[in-house]
């Protein structure tokens, strides 16, 4: 499963947004992902796809495409 697809995948499962909003230019504040959800959600994706995420300053300002970046970014390292 590529990194959109696992970003998508949690989002929908454990925040129940809805599968046709996450899209690589909606900010994750638009899918109601606050300062709290935006930290689980940071240790979900961690623990799934054992990367370290500790360095990335995750905000509702950023954007899907821009998460899926850095969880990509990670994944090749």
């Amino acid at each position: 499963m590529s990194a959109a697809e696992e970003v998508s995948t949690l989002m929908v499962q454990k925040f129940g947004v809805d599968p046709a909003a996450v899209q690589p230019e909606v900010s994750l504040h638009q899918l109601r992902m606050d300062s709290l959800a935006l930290e689980e959600f940071r240790l979900l994706i961690e623990d799934r796809l054992e990367i370290d995420l500790g360095d990335a300053a995750l905000t509702s300002r950023d954007t899907v495409g821009q998460l899926v970046e850095l969880v990509h970014s990670k994944i090749l390292v």
